[in-house]
């Protein structure tokens, strides 16, 4: 009997001119979306390469030390799920506007848009009146009154909506896949299939939400127009008002300084003030050396120094001496002066990093964020994947001023020890490179098992929440 009535509920649903229009919808934008996000995905990697490339020519012919942090800096290519899923990845950039300001003011639609926003309006449409539009048509009573019972009656309704949207929601996601992978510039791995399995799990648990959510009202109203009209408003509260307030909320409660007000005392304390000390030092240091050696009080023109310093190892144990002096000096005012910045900066970083644990934490009360936030993670296009892209730097980082910034300055000081080593143009081709490779499929599963989780536990109370209402419904 539970079969047959699952038939019913199928067949209801796919012979509506509601799933019809609604299929033709999804598909169509899936494989729109799959042909735009494609073309933009390769787009992105022909201007990283280009980017890349330039790099190069800049570090043979122009790199100085005075100036590479500003432009050897790491960066992300982009990742083949970009061509379903933007995510963080695409911030928008304002240079944009040089070119088209549209893509900025309106952003490509993704699958995370289709299946947060389109998928969720069209389970509340299949559902709104599974329970109180079958009362108003009298069918519902004459079922029970030839002996269904109420738990068989729910359950079906449940699995035929799920089945009834699972369906659209595969074949379209298939039909977009097969755009993807016909281009012969994008290449998917295992764990990238592994993840595009997991995000289906998680638009379909997602999807079933929201089909639970209307027949949860459905089983609540006695008419399909009320149905309908509280279906949308909490649709509304859950997609739009709690994801977008959840910032706010948690900016209220728990505050984080302005990073413009932070950024602007940084750069105060490490250049204006960072100067002031580093030339005080300098004189200071200078003079202590001047003591020790007299001659370099001598005015000589920078031919003449390196003459001397070439010819006479005295003059230039005196030169080395105040090199060092001055390099010191400058050493001890970047010290003083970055620790004062890092204390500002570390506060800065505390307070957003609680701020922003906080907003997730309150958003979580929405589906949509759940999804976005699986989506995004498995992905490499969310959070997740920048702390993940914030590791990875330091260690390149750590790697460029630890080991390869000392030894290349000594080899220019051996090779001219009257060099201006910040500001001389050096050939930085063999300093090393950073490279991004994406976290590992099981990282990226963890980080998105709390909303998933959280996913399920929403299905399982609406589950119990509309089994509970339609055993207590009246259909007379």
């Amino acid at each position: 009997m539970l079969r047959t009535l699952i038939l019913k509920e199928l067949r209801g649903h796919l012979l509506s001119f509601r799933f019809l229009a609604s299929f033709v919808t999804v598909f169509v934008l899936v494989v729109v979306t799959a042909v735009v996000l494609t073309g933009d995905y390769v787009r992105k990697v022909d201007e990283y390469s280009a980017r890349q490339a330039g790099l190069d020519r800049y570090l043979r012919s122009y790199a100085h030390f005075n100036r590479i942090g500003g432009v050897l800096e790491p960066a992300q290519p982009p990742v083949p799920f970009q061509a379903l899923v933007r995510g963080l990845t695409a911030d928008v950039n304002m240079e944009s506007f040089d070119n088209d300001p549209l893509p900025v003011m309106f952003p490509l639609i993704d699958l995370t848009f289709i299946v947060t926003i389109l998928m969720s309006l069209v389970a509340l449409i299949l559902t709104y009146d599974a329970v109180s539009g079958e009362k108003e048509d009298g069918t519902l009573k004459l079922m029970l009154a030839n002996g269904l019972a109420r738990s068989k009656v729910i359950l079906a309704k449940v699995a035929g909506a799920g089945l009834t949207l699972v369906g659209p929601l595969v074949v379209s996601l298939a039909a977009g896949m097969l755009v993807v992978l016909l281009h012969p510039r994008v290449s998917w791995t295992g764990a990238n299939w592994g993840a595009l399995a997991l995000i289906l799990a998680g638009a379909v648990v997602y999807t079933g939400v929201f089909a639970l959510i209307g027949i949860l009202i459905s089983a609540i109203h006695h008419s399909s127009a009320a149905s309908i009209m509280t279906s949308l408003f909490v649709w509304t509260l859950l997609v739009l008002v709690v994801p977008n307030l959840s910032p706010y909320v948690a900016s209220f409660l728990s505050p984080a300084p302005s990073r413009i007000k932070v950024a602007r005392e940084t750069q105060r304390l490490t250049d204006v003030e960072r100067d002031d000390l580093g030339r005080k030092l300098v004189g200071q240091y200078r003079a202590e050396v001047l003591k020790e050696y007299p001659v370099l009080s001598e005015r000589l023109t920078e031919s003449e120094v390196k003459r001397r310093v070439a010819e006479d190892p005295e003059y230039r144990k005196a030169y080395e001496a105040a090199r060092a002096a001055g390099e010191r000096a400058w050493k001890e005012a970047n010290d003083i002066q970055g620790a004062k910045a890092d204390v500002l900066n570390e506060d800065l970083q505390r307070k957003e990093q609680a701020q922003t644990s906080l907003a997730r934490t309150i958003s979580m009360a929405s589906p949509l964020a759940d999804f976005s936030y699986l989506a995004t993670d498995l992905s490499s296009t969310g959070t997740r994947n920048m702390e993940h892209f914030g590791r990875l730097a330091g260690l390149w980082s750590r790697a460029f001023v630890r080991d390869y910034e000392p030894k290349k300055i000594a080899d220019m000081k051996a090779k001219d020890p009257t060099a201006d080593t910040w500001n001389t143009a050096v050939d930085m081709t063999d300093a090393p490179r950073f490279r991004y490779v994406e976290e590992g499929l099981g990282g990226r599963f963890r980080a998105a098992l709390p909303p998933f989780a959280v996913l399920l536990g929403f299905a399982v109370f609406l589950v119990a929440g509309a089994y509970v209402a339609f055993i207590r419904y009246d259909v007379r």
